[in-house]
């Protein structure tokens, strides 16, 4: 676990995450999987049992994950997101405004890296999950 790179205060779960399937059959999990190809919809109605979403991103251009996320996030829930897989320090800045908050990369990130992907764009054009103030709304109230 150390390899993880988290924003939140709370306790990491620590146990396995399920597959969607897995979790809808049996619902007694508190950690899913989502894999490209998901549909994090269908995880809605059990947001007050879920403390972990794992998203797979198997390969840097698979965007589906990012989807995933700001469903989750719009729809209310606030445990932990995390991104594992082929993630790039270059997405992190981005996949942290659709909602994630923790990453499990197969290779480590740098810390500078890391701390210079998250400070490279102190302005945003687009609302999102994050809370940030988009740049026209700043100038025009």
């Amino acid at each position: 676990m150390s390899d993880i790179l988290r924003f939140r205060e709370d306790e990491t779960v620590d146990h396995a995450s399920v597959t969607v399937d897995a979790f809808l059959e049996q619902t007694n999990s508190n950690a899913v999987r989502i894999e490209p190809g998901d549909d994090a919809r269908a995880l809605l109605q059990h947001l007050d049992q879920i403390k972990l979403v794992e998203v797979n991103f198997p390969v840097f251009g698979d965007g589906r994950g990012y989807s995933a996320a700001r469903v989750l996030r719009e729809a209310g829930y606030d445990g932990e997101i995390r991104a594992v897989g082929d993630v790039l320090v270059d997405q992190i800045g981005f996949m942290r405004r659709c909602g994630f908050d923790s990453f499990e990369p197969e290779k480590a990130f740098d810390e500078a890296d890391a701390k210079a992907a998250f400070e490279r764009w102190p302005e945003v054009y687009q609302p999102t999950t994050d809370g940030r103030t988009p740049i026209w709304a700043k100038r025009h109230g």
